[in-house]
């Protein structure tokens, strides 16, 4: 084989990791491990850092970096999920905060880090079906013991916290309903007792409308795939807390697991929070206009927004959020099932599909689909206030009165 000579343009680099292979390296082994020299820039736009591990100069380097959590293999981190990590804790102003590979990869890393045989949680209902789910199948199973309470009552999950009680789940806006829960009386009752967590499914409004870590809950919870993500483009989720042995513990969980955003969701999910205010502003003044739109509908039965007056917990609302109230809400028809059917089908700007928190207006029918027979019980759907007719409504960016006529077309279905 024949061996090539140095190029004379890379031999003058000092960096041992980034300079050329030696000389008399044949054509294979050059076009494996020939690498540009480092050089030090500072791009405007994070970088895709792909590699799945790390050269060390040294074994002692290993080590160091296994304390210090440097860069060694990807399992453990690398420099773009860790762009996204940090922008979202600028975010939520905690002690750290770690990026998932989804929503529910965060929710069941909290969940198994904290919790063992013989512990008892409080959660409220209704709550994400993929919570539930998990609490109910996977915690159960492991003797864990689970209470559920009505969305939006602190009195309620401090009348059934006993003396195993470990973990108080929240969400709020409370899927699918917009329940709210008061966030500084939540956050105060887990400080009562050494030892209890508290944890806060923030997703539905995210850190621009609210930060539960500055309310003294311990873990703020976010699905990226949602709003932080913003594009419908990713599956993601994020642990944000104050408590730095919290983050450590999340962190040696998220390395068992192997739940870790891969480098481009990462990259996405960043570009997703430079942009995060500019979306939230306009969702949030979209989802107003057309919240008192729907109120005042005769085919409307009820709206559920908490930036109205009419909601049940508005006032909490105006204490525990800021800069809007979101883009969520939901709404009853009138006619049930087969009315909350045929709106959905009906729209046409608007698109019939699950999830939330995207650019594009979305809508969805609880009762058989997020939230339907395969994925809750009956009984779970009426605990949870879930009727035939509720419809479930993300709001978008598109002009807001392109989404006023398409909703006031399909109400004309009914």
């Amino acid at each position: 084989m024949q061996v090539f000579s140095l190029p004379t343009k890379m031999a003058s680099s000092t960096d041992s990791r980034g300079s050329p292979p030696p000389e008399d390296l044949h054509f294979d082994t050059r076009a494996v491990i020939a690498r540009p020299p480092r050089v030090s820039i500072n791009p405007v736009a994070p970088s895709i850092e792909t590699t799945s591990t790390y050269v060390m100069d040294t074994v002692d380097e290993f080590v160091h970096k296994l304390e210090n959590k440097g860069y060694i293999y990807s399992r453990h981190g690398g420099p773009t999920q860790d762009g996204a990590a940090y922008s979202i804790n600028q975010l939520e102003g905690g002690f750290g905060t770690l990026v998932f590979s989804s929503g529910m990869a965060a929710v069941s890393t909290i969940l198994l880090s904290q919790l063992k045989g013989g512990d008892h949680v409080i959660c409220q209902m209704p709550v994400y079906a993929g919570t539930m789910k998990f609490l109910q199948r996977a915690m159960m199973k492991f003797d864990v013991e689970v209470t559920w309470v009505k969305a939006g009552s602190v009195e309620e999950y401090a009348k059934n916290i006993k003396d195993n009680t470990k973990l108080l789940w929240g969400e709020s806006p409370a899927n699918p309903l917009c329940t709210i829960l008061d966030l500084e009386e939540f956050g105060r009752l887990g400080q009562t007792r050494e030892g209890l967590i508290t944890v806060v499914d923030s997703t539905f409004a995210g850190p621009y409308h609210q930060q539960p870590l500055r309310h003294g809950v311990d873990v703020s919870m976010n699905s990226c795939t949602k709003y932080l993500g913003g594009h419908c483009d990713i599956l993601a989720g994020a642990l944000s807390t104050s408590k730095e042995h919290l983050f450590e513990t999340f962190y040696t969980w998220q390395q068992m697991l192997g739940n870790n955003l891969s480098p481009f969701d990462a990259f996405l999910l960043h570009r997703g929070t430079q942009s995060l205010h500019v979306r939230m502003a306009r969702h949030s003044s979209n989802a107003m206009h057309l919240a008192h739109f729907l109120q005042k509908h005769p085919k409307v039965e009820r709206v559920f927004y908490p930036g109205l007056p009419s909601h049940p917990q508005h006032e909490a609302a105006k204490r525990v959020m800021g800069n809007g109230y979101s883009g969520m809400m939901s709404f009853e028809v009138k006619g049930g099932e087969q009315a909350g059917k045929t709106f959905v089908e009906s729209v046409r700007v608007i698109k019939l599909a699950v999830s939330l928190g995207g650019v594009e207006s979305l809508v969805e029918h609880p009762a058989t689909m997020t939230h339907g027979r395969y994925m809750i019980s009956d009984l779970e759907r009426e605990m949870g206030n879930i009727t035939p007719g509720l419809i479930r409504f993300s709001v978008g960016i598109e002009s807001v009165q392109d989404l006023e006529n398409d909703l006031a077309q399909a109400l004309d279905k009914i």
